[in-house]
């Protein structure tokens, strides 16, 4: 078996990388693509950071345990499954489905601070960062917290104010320039993004998985 080739897909919130990834699986087969997702590695909330008044800041790279998805990743790519237990916003822990993961001929890890874990990012063949203006990923965002987390529009609003932008700026922002692919999600139309994953997946195909 070759070497996986291995995606890295970062954006910032309200981006659109889930719709995105949605989209992009939508053209291969379960044992084609492997994904691994940064969300599940979240640390438990005890030990989260906290801001000087008291919040925490899931927006930070040491919320996430970054040593076990490195370990993961390897795992897989040494042609090895793992297991894990899926991250749900508030979804008790040992509530959470336990995930088995097998490998793939192309693996993909995304999430917030994929790039900025050097380890972890010299491990991928392809970096895709996914970019939207502020006032629509803001507009997305809080669609989003309103419906599925309860947040009304203040709490939004200091978290991207006081969390969310500044940790774009620091660890995310710095990284668009090393991206192989720079995909931007301004339109509400979603025959952009699917053309978009149309031609990638087409692209995987011919240099991929022709070997495989």
């Amino acid at each position: 078996m070759n070497k996986p080739f291995v995606i890295g897909i970062a954006g910032g919130s309200g981006s659109g990388k889930t719709f995105f990834l949605n989209c992009f699986l939508h053209h291969f087969t379960t044992n084609q693509v492997s994904l691994i997702s940064q969300d599940d590695y979240y640390k438990t909330i005890e030990v989260q950071p906290r801001d000087e008044n008291g919040w925490v800041n899931f927006d930070l790279p040491e919320c996430i345990e970054d040593d076990k998805l490195l370990r993961d990743l390897s795992i897989l790519l040494s042609g090895q499954p793992i297991q894990k237990k899926e991250y749900t916003f508030n979804v008790d822990k040992e509530k959470a489905r336990m995930l088995t993961i097998n490998p793939a001929p192309i693996i993909i890890v995304e999430g917030l601070f994929v790039f900025h874990y050097a380890e972890l990012a010299s491990l991928f063949d392809m970096k895709i960062f996914m970019d939207a203006d502020e006032e629509i990923t803001l507009n997305r965002r809080l669609r989003r917290d309103k419906k599925e987390r309860g947040y009304d529009h203040d709490m939004i609003m200091y978290q991207w104010i006081n969390h969310v932008l500044p940790a774009y700026n620091s660890y995310l922002l710095p990284y668009k320039g090393s991206a192989d692919k720079v995909i931007t999600n301004n339109s509400h139309v979603a025959d952009d993004i699917i053309e978009v994953t149309k031609q990638l997946a087409a692209e995987l195909k011919g240099s991929v998985l022709v070997d495989y």
